[in-house]
């Protein structure tokens, strides 16, 4: 019996086999990765953790060239992953994503971002960040007292997007003036972008759950630690103290850490270290042609983007004014906060104590 029960199900795989094409097999099994690394990419933007989201991205972006690419939604989610990654970047000036070094990473976050109106059902969110990325686009060329780029980032926005005249008009007179810390910046902040990008990605996700692979893997690390909380209470050696009731605290904080959560936390740069982007650029003309349904090989460019590292230079008076507004607005000793307001160049939040004790020594401040 159990020798006929053998031959019907070894006759049965075979079949499968024959009747199965593999490169079909391969196509959704490649289909699965995509979703799983796309969740990744999100939680990591979720988490603000640079280095884990470009190893992500790297992963997702070498996949992603694959002839089994084709469903036009891999490609919105690809998307969506350019849209992600440029603003992960968006303080970083010197970053290029674009064939135009005059584009920085927000403007080109902005071209990708009106590639994606179909994919957002809230149209008041969609308007709103697009007006967040205009904003921010000019607030962080004057956090780093770049008055030329912010008026330049303005500019481009009037000649590639449409924006409402009296807001053109504020930020122009804002830039003028350079009023760093004008309020209307402060409404349109960074985080706020962050939190609505978020809310859209909580939303997306619900509607285009793409987490196949990622609760699969969940069940068998769940599985696997049952089995090896049944193997200590088994074991000789376990601790008696420790009750069954902690260990299932312990699987259940496991699991989640691994499936994404509906709201992570806010992503907050830390500019007390430069982060260190490789990405691959992906150029205007490059978008349209995804949208339009042409081949994913253009996804990619073979140059990859390099951060310009700068070497610590002396004291400007630019650099003790940015101090000197930072202190007057978060008070002595909150180097880390006032880092997060300007560039200081690479230094760290005690080079920042030590320019602060000379500039009293030398009663340029009181």
């Amino acid at each position: 019996m159990e020798s006929d029960v053998e031959t019907r199900s070894s006759s049965k795989s075979e079949n499968t086999d024959e009747s199965v094409s593999f490169s079909r097999v391969t196509a959704v099994a490649t289909e699965w990765m995509v979703d799983f690394l796309f969740v990744s990419l999100c939680r990591r933007f979720q988490e603000g953790n640079l280095d884990e989201f470009n190893e992500t991205l790297s992963v997702l972006q070498a996949i992603s060239q694959g002839k089994s690419i084709k469903g036009a939604a891999h490609k919105e989610k690809l998307l969506i992953c350019a849209f992600l990654t440029r603003v992960m970047s968006g303080k970083e000036l010197d970053v290029l994503f674009e064939a135009d070094e005059a584009v920085m990473p927000l403007m080109s976050a902005a071209n990708v971002w009106s590639n994606l109106e179909s994919a957002v059902d809230d149209e008041r969110l969609f308007k709103n960040i697009s007006v967040h990325l205009l904003v921010q686009s000019v607030a962080v060329c004057l956090e780093k007292g770049q008055k030329s780029l912010a008026s330049s980032a303005l500019k481009w926005f009037e000649k590639s997007h449409e924006c409402p005249r009296n807001l053109e008009v504020k930020l122009s007179t804002i830039v003028t003036k350079m009023e760093t810390y004008h309020p209307f910046l402060l409404s349109f902040s960074f985080d706020h972008l962050l939190e609505m990008i978020e809310s859209f990605l909580d939303s997306y996700l619900k509607k285009n759950p793409s987490d196949y692979l990622l609760k699969a893997a969940a069940d068998v690390v769940q599985s696997s630690q049952n089995m090896e909380c049944l193997e200590d209470v088994e074991s000789p050696g376990s601790n008696p103290s420790e009750s069954p009731t902690k260990s299932v605290r312990k699987n259940k904080k496991t699991k989640r850490k691994l499936l994404p959560s509906s709201n992570g936390e806010i992503w907050v740069p830390d500019a007390t270290k430069k982060p260190r982007v490789s990405v691959e650029r992906l150029y205007k003309h490059e978008l349209s042609q995804m949208m339009a349904g042409k081949s994913l090989k253009t996804h990619t460019v073979t140059s990859r983007v390099t951060y310009k590292r700068k070497t610590h230079q002396k004291w400007t008076p630019l650099l003790d004014k940015c101090l000197k507004e930072g202190v007057k607005r978060h008070g002595v000793g909150k180097w880390a906060l006032i880092l997060k307001d300007h560039d200081f160049q690479g230094r760290t939040g005690t080079m920042l104590k030590d320019r602060w004790r000379v500039l009293l020594k030398a009663h340029e401040v009181g």
